[in-house]
């Protein structure tokens, strides 16, 4: 299972140096040492590539290593932004993301975007991670969990019996 969380999938194209150590990660994946020494090489190539700041913020992810997972995904996050010239403010990016909802681009935003919430919300900033989780629910996306992490975030009185 560890090697499906970090390595990369054959149809992204990532320089072999950074497929390697993508790997070499997920093999070790047991040795949280070694594996995130891979993970740490893997960020310092050149001219680091998005999907090896996916992998590393889905390692950080899997790990519960929160704060470098926050990180990792506010990176994917501004990376995605930058490509793709998308405003920084929800109200102006949200009608971006509705009419892109198919594109990949849009999708892999919204997942990391998600994951923020919950890494917020596991590192006690409870009113951010709910600002996230209403601007996704606001799509209308059910896949990216918004409504998972509403329900973690108030717990209906049933659920705290």
């Amino acid at each position: 299972m560890s090697q499906h969380l970090i390595s990369t999938p054959p149809w992204v194209s990532v320089e072999p140096t950074s497929q390697a150590l993508l790997t070499a990660a997920a093999q070790s994946w047991e040795d949280d040492l070694t594996s995130e020494q891979y993970i740490q090489q893997a960020l310092a190539q050149p001219d680091v590539e998005l999907d090896v700041l996916v992998s590393a913020y889905r390692y950080y992810f899997y790990k519960n290593s929160n704060i470098k997972a926050l990180e990792m995904a506010t990176q994917v996050l501004m990376r995605l932004q930058q490509a793709e010239k998308w405003p920084a403010d929800w109200d102006s990016l949200k009608p971006i993301l509705l009419a892109q909802m198919d594109d990949s681009a849009a999708r892999l935003y919204l997942s990391a975007y998600a994951a923020s919430g919950l890494l917020l919300a596991r590192l006690g900033q409870v009113e951010n991670a709910q600002t996230i989780a209403d601007q996704i629910q606001q799509l209308e996306a059910k896949e990216f969990g918004a409504e998972v992490l509403h329900a973690i975030l108030n717990p209906s009185p049933e659920d705290e019996d």
